[in-house]
């Protein structure tokens, strides 16, 4: 558990490890130059409790606090916390009970929940709405290019999974995005339970909004990278459908990666404009037999046509970055 400026929410999430109903756990904390009183508190926990031990670095960043706390953890079973967040009682268990009963090669999740003490946006309502719907059919990779589908600290793996997925190893963020993407290239298998086992914190100063790393381009640039790597097939044509501002920065990165492409859209005044040197047609007129399509369309309903096209045409693969 990688920790910074802390103090406020610290103590509790320690108590939900303490409550927990499996036992035989260690917990790793890596204070990462917190200026409060966060690596106190935690190093009085450790004190009543060898279970818990405290390591402190500078303020280096999330990474290189995972990869200190991963070196020094000895468990055959890896998962990880966020210092503002609860554990439900039974997730050191569950997930744990489902590692032995599947083996090597999976890895466990459960269902989430987001709270916060000033009232929860839309957005993050919609988001724990997405995630537990794709965990609870255990299709969570079909869905990977849209949102990190996994939740960060909700998951388990053997620790020899992790390592062949090159733990945290990997200078990438957002890291927990990345992670999950590396889980899906080394083909790890989902199994979940259908409880919720974590409870996720919203509040101003989280990482994710604080942080440039967590940026919307941070994600693209993951997204297309990931894209090329695992799925792109050479092949195929490849199909970018969309006119907006994501649109326009995913094409500059398959151009910047020499991969040819076509643009495709549904906006009266961009088609037929060129941009980046790629004409954009219409999508009306448009064959998706047999082609790859990166779709970035932002309105939820133009999203929903797009499946409907999209889904009946033959031997057509598409993956929406959105």
């Amino acid at each position: 558990m990688p920790a910074r400026d802390a103090q406020k929410y610290i103590a509790e999430c320690i108590e939900s490890i303490l409550a927990q109903s499996y036992f035989n756990w260690e917990l790793i904390v890596v204070d990462d130059g917190s200026t409060d009183q966060t690596a106190k508190i935690i190093s009085d926990y450790s004190v009543s409790d060898d279970r818990i031990r405290l390591f402190c670095q500078p303020a280096l960043g999330i990474i290189p606090a995972l990869r200190l706390a991963y070196e020094q953890s000895s468990g055959s079973l890896i998962t990880r916390m966020d210092s503002d967040d609860i554990m439900s009682s039974e997730k050191i268990e569950k997930l744990t009970d489902l590692l032995i009963q599947h083996g090597k090669g999976h890895v466990a999740t459960g269902l989430v929940e987001y709270f916060s003490e000033s009232g929860l946006g839309d957005g993050y309502r919609k988001y724990e709405t997405w995630l537990n719907e794709l965990t609870s059919t255990r299709k969570n990779y079909t869905e990977i290019y849209k949102e990190c589908c996994i939740a960060s600290p909700c998951w388990m793996l053997w620790r020899e999974d992790l390592d062949a997925c090159m733990a945290f190893r990997p200078d990438s963020y957002p890291e927990d995005y990345d992670l999950v993407f590396r889980f899906y290239e080394n083909n790890l298998k989902v199994v979940a339970a259908d409880d919720i086992l974590h409870r996720w914190r919203d509040h101003d100063v989280r990482s994710s909004k604080t942080v440039g790393h967590y940026k919307e381009n941070s994600f693209l640039d993951l997204k297309v990278n990931y894209f090329i790597k695992i799925d792109y097939k050479y092949q195929k044509n490849l199909v970018l459908w969309g006119a907006g501002k994501k649109a326009k920065k995913v094409a500059r990165l398959l151009s910047a990666r020499k991969i040819d492409f076509i643009w495709v859209c549904n906006n009266v005044q961009k088609i037929g404009q060129m941009i980046y040197e790629t004409v954009l047609q219409d999508v009306k007129d448009f064959n998706f037999s047999d082609k790859q399509v990166i779709v970035t369309l932002a309105n939820s309903l133009d999203k929903d046509d797009a499946t409907q096209v999209l889904s009946t045409a033959m031997n057509c693969e598409y993956y929406f970055f959105c």
